[in-house]
């Protein structure tokens, strides 16, 4: 499947934190023709297996998205409700929404119109507590079809823009997915000696649930976590953004050394473009949590730049999407016994 097929399709799936079922049954079948195993665990998590005799590597990008939930009706039958991950409220007036009651319903976010507000109350960005979601019935209908806690999906289509660029929701972080699918299928015309444990991960929008466990169950030597990172907007500070278009990996205390110097050497090998950032704490991303699992995983960071994280455009570009697997690739390539010698002795 093109790559340009998969995130079209991958996008519009839901899969808020917690609810990735659908969006799991779908990414394993996408794995399935390239893994020599391919399995969905008890919390939605997708672990793809090519096997190998070298180094256990476990390479992870997470399959869910953020979203909000139902936590009151009013009176009316409009939705309250609640944010599941990092919902900016300030994207939320006037967004097409789907609420999974018992039926898939379509909806709207209102507030009330600027030209209602006091003067004071326009100079105020709205809050969530402001907000709700306008689903055109009856308050009954509404009780009927919705309950407190089912889930609300934001709604935003992939579109292609110019210069080879995209936008969607979801590019975080099935982007990343779409590499680990590029990788895995340049795989199969290359020996290689690692055994691969390719992650498509729950729940890493409320604490990287998924990569935890999964690093646990699979308890590898190491890791490649892969996620997204700010690319340069207007007015962006430029210490913490980055180009469009090309990949990028961290450094920081939760990024083994050697994994992110073999990284930038096989970058350069390869004649490819490779930026770096710095993450002087937290990665805040599954990187964290893999590192943390069983008695301590070493793990590197592989990221791809995005513009306008955690709304419903979403924007990457497609080169540097390919210049991730093409890395990735490569890394998974290299790896032998030795790496595993180096790492511990």
């Amino acid at each position: 499947m093109r790559t340009e097929d998969f995130l079209r399709q991958v996008t519009a799936l839901p899969g808020l934190s917690g609810n990735e079922g659908e969006v799991a049954r779908f990414i394993a079948e996408a794995f399935r023709p390239y893994c020599d195993e391919v399995t969905i665990d008890p919390l939605n998590s997708v672990i793809g297996h090519i096997r190998g005799n070298g180094p256990k590597v476990m390479l992870c990008a997470h399959l869910d998205e953020i979203g909000l939930m139902v936590s009151d009706i009013e009176k009316d039958g409009s939705l309250r409700m609640r944010s599941v991950g990092g919902v900016d409220p300030r994207i939320l007036p006037g967004m097409r929404v789907t609420v999974y009651g018992r039926e898939r319903l379509m909806g709207v976010i209102g507030a009330k119109a600027p030209h209602l507000l006091s003067a004071a109350d326009r100079e105020k960005n709205y809050a969530r507590e402001d907000l709700y979601v306008d689903l055109g019935m009856s308050a009954q209908r509404v009780r009927e079809l919705v309950q407190i806690g089912d889930c609300i999906a934001l709604e935003g289509g992939f579109t292609k823009l110019l210069n080879d660029r995209y936008a969607s929701k979801t590019i975080d972080d099935r982007g990343c997915v779409a590499i680990l699918l590029r990788t895995m299928e340049a795989l199969q015309r290359i020996d290689t000696q690692a055994d691969l444990y390719f992650v498509a991960s729950c729940q890493e929008e409320v604490g990287s649930i998924g990569a935890m466990t999964s690093a646990y169950g699979i308890y590898p030597d190491f890791a490649v976590a892969l996620d997204v990172n700010h690319a340069k907007t207007p007015g962006s500070p430029d210490l913490e953004t980055f180009d469009l278009g090309s990949p990028l990996a961290t450094m920081g205390p939760f990024i083994h050394p050697m994994l992110r110097r073999r990284l930038g050497e096989i970058a350069k090998e390869n004649s490819i473009t490779l930026q770096s950032a710095v993450a002087p704490r937290y990665t805040y991303t599954d990187a964290d949590n893999i590192g943390l699992a069983r008695d301590g995983v070493p793990s590197v960071l592989l990221e791809l730049p995005l513009k306008y994280m955690h709304t419903s455009v979403e924007t990457f570009d497609m080169h540097a999407l390919t210049e991730c697997a093409r890395l990735l690739t490569a890394y998974c390539a290299a790896i032998d016994d030795s790496w595993r010698d180096e790492l511990w002795n």
